[in-house]
């Protein structure tokens, strides 16, 4: 059998290697249209910031490397131009000759990837300092031109998770760094319980932060930004990381289905819709796992997995794709910020309304043990099944480890309910007796308890408005609880001793806070005998 992949930077070699292992008698080919293969995209802002100081580090495989090992074919600059998926054939381009020839295939690997999307403004096309960063090729790009234009003034277009490494290492080389994203926040898709963390860390670290603009032009070649509020600046560089589009073209052309926004539709075994072609990585539409809905598929390391598997599948085994979870993580600075599954904007922009959320900041490990640091953690769930929908995790240390935790517990199908029964290692300098997302689990629990005694604002009648008590229990020197005006302010520290300054007969409105005071406070007033509510605005 004569195997063919398109693509060479993840998925592609990861299915090629695999499959070699299975089977040592199968002719495979990669066809790689860039420079190199195997390269750690994700490590290039760290490349560009001088962390990274080994540009041959970035490169985990070479082509000579993969023939001497693996005896796999990996061809370089050469592009796949049509596919005939009747005959098997592939029409191929060498871009570093010009020669074009003919390749056929038994099974076809599409390992295509994504490209970076330059925004439609005005003059960006023929300016001379704007880059993308997507290749290593790109990053030679801008490491040349920093080396040699000497740019002091660095604007970055976009605020995702990209955008801001890229800041925090361009701050490294001392440059004078402008983050500008249209976006009201940075790092979407997070909540914005969890974004103010991160856009505070990076102002703070002399970023300056440009958020709900628009860049409308570039004038002087590039080096006058004008955004959409009127105003203008100069740059002496734009990094463009706005998005990426799946590189499609060649599939489309074959007649293979793509989802509404370009991806590749493969079933569970990661096969196309035409017969004999597969494929995996960011080119791809799966089905998340959370959901069942379609879900694209992104990052190296879903990539690298699903090259895997894909390569058990065409060796003869039964396995199938569970489909995607969804899991990233990056370093703001000091904070690292990590996310699994759903945020509330991805779950309203699929349409999901039956969700509940909760909000905790327990310490990253032992309170009593040296630089313990609050750990933000937000939880997703439904509130009738305790089914987990998605986590984000923001703080100095361990978001990452308990996002990888959760993740875990999605993959199994761990509910909230469940996840106080996780065991996880303690030790004062990593964790708590109750880890963080044991805690978490705990509040769910409660908060499910609890649920009919929760109402909002807005379903309250006149007279429940009238008649009810709003009691506020925000500690002494800390802010009060919410906008709703209280008829009595006792500190929950106080509550037992205070009861009696409680009016009986009248339903007590909790006004919300975040954290466990509003439970606690029910807890006490429902086992002194009053009618008790929490209601948020």
């Amino acid at each position: 059998m004569k195997v063919i992949v398109i693509g060479g930077i993840a998925g592609g070699p990861s299915f090629a290697t695999r499959f070699r292992r299975l089977n040592e008698q199968n002719e495979i080919i990669i066809l790689e249209r860039g420079e190199q293969i195997s390269v750690a995209s994700c490590a290039l802002p760290y490349y560009l910031g001088g962390v990274i100081s080994d540009r041959n580090s970035l490169i985990e495989r070479t082509p000579a490397v993969l023939k001497q090992k693996n005896n796999i074919d990996v061809r370089v600059r050469h592009e796949v131009t049509a596919i005939d998926p009747q005959h098997h054939v592939l029409s191929v381009k060498n871009l570093a000759s010009g020669e074009q020839y003919s390749e056929t295939y038994d099974k076809l690997v599409l390992a295509t990837g994504a490209r970076p999307v330059l925004p439609p403004i005005k003059g960006i096309e023929t300016a001379d300092n704007v880059f993308t960063l997507r290749s290593l090729t790109d990053g030679d790009r801008i490491k040349d031109y920093l080396q040699t234009a000497s740019p002091q003034r660095v604007t970055i277009l976009g605020a995702g998770a990209a955008g801001v490494e890229l800041a925090e290492n361009l701050r490294h080389l001392g440059l004078t760094v402008t983050l500008v994203d249209q976006a009201e926040q940075v790092m979407q898709p997070y909540d914005a319980e969890m974004t103010g963390f991160l856009e505070d860390e990076l102002v703070k670290n002399g970023v300056e932060v440009k958020l709900g603009e628009t860049v409308d032009a570039v004038t002087d070649n590039g080096h006058q930004l004008h955004l959409s509020d009127g105003s203008s600046f100069a740059t002496d560089m734009l990094l463009v990381v706005t998005g990426v589009r799946p590189n499609n073209e060649v599939a489309q052309n074959a007649g293979i289905q793509l989802s509404a926004d370009g991806h590749i539709v493969v079933d569970d075994q990661l096969a196309t819709s035409v017969s004999d072609i597969y494929a995996i990585g960011d080119v791809i539409e799966t089905t998340s796992l959370i959901t069942g809905l379609p879900i694209p598929s992104v990052l190296s390391s879903a990539a690298n997995r699903q090259g895997h598997l894909l390569a058990d599948i065409l060796n003869g085994g039964s396995l199938h794709y569970p489909g995607f979870v969804g899991v990233s993580v990056a370093k703001i600075f000091k904070l690292t910020a990590s996310m699994v599954g759903y945020s509330e904007q991805t779950l309203k922009a699929a349409g999901i309304t039956n969700y509940d959320s909760l909000f905790i900041t327990p310490f990253d490990h032992a309170y009593f043990y040296p630089n313990a640091k609050r750990l933000n953690i937000k939880l997703l769930y439904e509130p009738d099944t305790g089914k987990i929908l998605g986590g984000q995790f923001v703080g100095e240390n361990g978001a990452d480890k308990r996002a990888g935790e959760l993740s875990a517990a999605i993959a199994g199908g761990l509910t909230v309910d469940e996840l106080p029964n996780i065991e996880l290692p303690y030790s004062p300098p990593y964790s708590a007796p109750r880890d963080p997302l044991n805690m978490a689990g705990y509040v769910g629990i409660n908060q499910r308890e609890q649920a009919n005694q929760t109402v909002s604002y807005e379903q309250l009648s006149a007279t429940e408005r009238t008649d009810g008590i709003f009691l506020d229990i925000h500690e002494a020197g800390k802010a009060a609880s919410s906008k709703i005006d209280s008829d009595l302010a006792i500190p929950l520290t106080e509550l037992r001793d205070r009861l009696s300054e409680i009016p009986t007969g009248h339903t007590v409105y909790i006004l919300y806070r975040k954290g466990l005071g509003p439970y606690n406070a029910t807890r006490i007033l429902a086992g002194n005998g009053f009618d008790v509510k929490i209601v948020t605005e």
